[in-house]
């Protein structure tokens, strides 16, 4: 009976993933399209992409103690609540969430305003960072309420209007960015950097107006006469039980927003402190701090894309636990874990390995005018698999309600994160380099404290050959044969044909590896989008045995 829930379930999980990485990857490519256009125009390079991420990752840290870690509690909240048909507890909840999330945003809106000036002098210690600072603050009253919007889809298993409104969001930022920067072609880079964030500011203010139309027309109705078996709780009492959630969940959003605002924040002092006796005027060390800066943005704008993808198992896998604990369905859950965990492993490992092999030629081909950072990269993407790993691990702990796991990993990450960037930074032999070291360490403590409580309250049973192993081995292999080809057909052509050739290759010799290897067994392929198409084809191709192919067409 497990088994038929399992798979009786799996359509509807696999359909919101789907949803959601069509989703993130689209908002990922515009991200990274409209990033990549104004890093490449005159006068903003490196440095510009400095100030637009350093007064962006201080606004980052207002979101997330406004809205990053809402959807996630009331996705969860909302979907325990409809498991158990309480459709008035369902939208009692929403309406608490709804007044108080935006009463936070409208505070934090006007202290991120009126406190720039104190942050980007005595923080950042580059004061023309202020300007990127006030042009974001409206946006973080929209932000909160819009997270609550979609936290309340989610609970309801509708990913349609998170991925809707995300996509159209990052739509107009694109669109709106690329033309901003280009109009101010000749000003000062910091003005170029705040008029690019504007856009973002502009861009959420629409789709904010998108999800509340959406919302009038597909809000929950209880059914008349309807009454929750929490109706004599008071609002406060629900509130409490909203942030007793919340707050562990926000604190652990705001730990992995505070890692960024820890690398800006220490670059650019350390920086700036390590070349003091060079003989340097401030603004030439402060210019120096923002492209330090830059550089690193610049490699988390490449290494947040494969993650978008992992983002969507994570995001799914909050209510879809909720809901199978609810129940008592702790095989599902289970299963949908491990999946979810396999799924990252499979998507991570060869994105990582094509980055270290092609680092150079990558942000040669991307960043024609700002391609420093090779280096950067190459150990980022150690961290990138690790940070995908967490993702999918702290989704299954909030399904668990077990949200304090994850800061209290993070927290310690961090504090040695913070350590290390001090020291190595502002050694002048290493300097931006050692951030990337330090946030290798801060993501390998989190996860193996996260994955060791979730192996024990799950009881998930994870092969060493199937998770590790092989899926290793297939991106060590396609690795090399990725950094072979580059070799070679460089010789023979120049670097952009060169790269996506070899890029080309790549994805050909990991698909034939975790098929040669059997990284990927017939139950993950029926799981996947088109499985039972793909399973037969597998089959004919002695993939696998034929023994099975009658089973997998019933």
């Amino acid at each position: 009976m497990e088994e038929n829930k399992v798979k009786k379930t799996a359509n509807s999980f696999m359909k919101n993933v789907l949803i959601l990485i069509s989703a993130e990857v689209l908002v990922k490519l515009l991200g990274f399209i409209y990033k990549l256009v104004i890093t490449n125009i005159e006068g903003f390079g490196d440095v510009g992409v400095g100030y637009y991420s350093a007064g962006y990752q201080i606004y980052s840290l207002m979101l997330t103690l406004s809205s990053i870690g809402i959807p996630s509690v009331i996705s969860k909240l909302v979907s325990e609540r409809l498991a158990k048909d309480d459709k008035a507890g369902a939208q009692r909840i929403f309406k608490i969430a709804l007044r108080f999330f935006a009463t936070l945003g409208l505070v934090l809106s006007f202290a991120l305003f009126f406190g720039s000036g104190f942050i980007a002098n005595n923080i950042l210690n580059v004061p023309d960072t202020a300007y990127v600072m006030r042009v974001l603050a409206p946006a973080v009253v929209f932000v909160s309420i819009s997270a609550v919007l979609r936290g309340y889809f989610a609970g309801q298993q509708n990913m349609k209007p998170t991925s809707v409104s995300q996509t159209l969001e990052q739509f107009l930022n694109c669109v709106l960015s690329i033309t901003f920067v280009y109009a101010c072609i000749g000003k000062d880079t910091y003005i170029m950097a705040a008029a690019g964030n504007l856009s973002t500011t502009l861009a959420i203010v629409i789709t904010f107006f998108y999800l509340i139309m959406y919302y009038r027309k597909n809000k929950i109705v209880p059914e008349e006469g309807q009454r929750s078996p929490e109706r004599r709780k008071t609002n406060g009492e629900l509130l409490k039980t909203i942030l007793a959630i919340s707050v562990p969940v926000t604190l652990s959003s705001i730990i992995s927003v505070i890692s960024s605002v820890i690398d800006t924040a220490t670059v650019s002092n350390c920086i700036q402190f390590a070349y003091r006796d060079a003989g340097m005027a401030k603004d030439a060390l402060e210019s120096l701090a923002m492209k330090m800066t830059g550089i690193l943005s610049k490699v988390d704008t490449l290494v947040t894309f494969p993650l978008a993808i992992n983002t969507a198992f994570s995001t799914a896998l909050v209510p879809s636990i909720s809901e199978s604990i609810a129940k008592k369905e702790y095989k599902v859950a289970s299963k949908r874990l491990s999946f979810s965990i396999f799924a990252s492993i499979i998507i991570i490992f060869p994105c990582a390995a094509g980055f270290i092999a092609l680092a150079n030629p990558i942000l040669n081909l991307i960043y024609p005018t700002a391609s420093d950072g090779a280096i950067i990269l190459q150990i980022a993407s150690i961290s990138m698999i690790l940070t995908a790993l967490n993702q999918t691990i702290n989704g299954g702990l909030y399904g668990l309600n077990l949200p304090r796991v994850p800061v209290a990993a993070l927290g310690l990450g961090i504090i040695a994160k913070t350590i290390l960037n001090v020291v190595l930074v502002s050694n002048p032999n290493i300097n931006i380099v050692g951030a990337a070291i330090a946030s290798v360490v801060c993501q390998a403590i989190a996860f193996s404290l996260g994955f060791k409580v979730i192996r024990m309250k799950l009881k998930v049973k994870l092969s060493m050959k199937k998770y590790l192993l092989k899926p290793l081995a297939s991106a060590a292999i396609m690795g090399v044969i990725v950094a072979i080809a580059y070799y070679i057909l460089s010789m023979m052509f120049g670097n952009t044909i060169s790269t996506l050739l070899s890029i080309i290759v790549g994805i050909i010799v990991y698909g034939l590896a975790i098929l040669v290897f059997k990284v990927l067994e017939k139950e993950e392929i029926m799981m996947i989008p088109f499985g039972t198409k793909i399973y037969p084809i597998l089959v004919k191709l002695h993939f696998f045995k034929e023994e099975n192919e009658e089973e997998t067409l019933m």
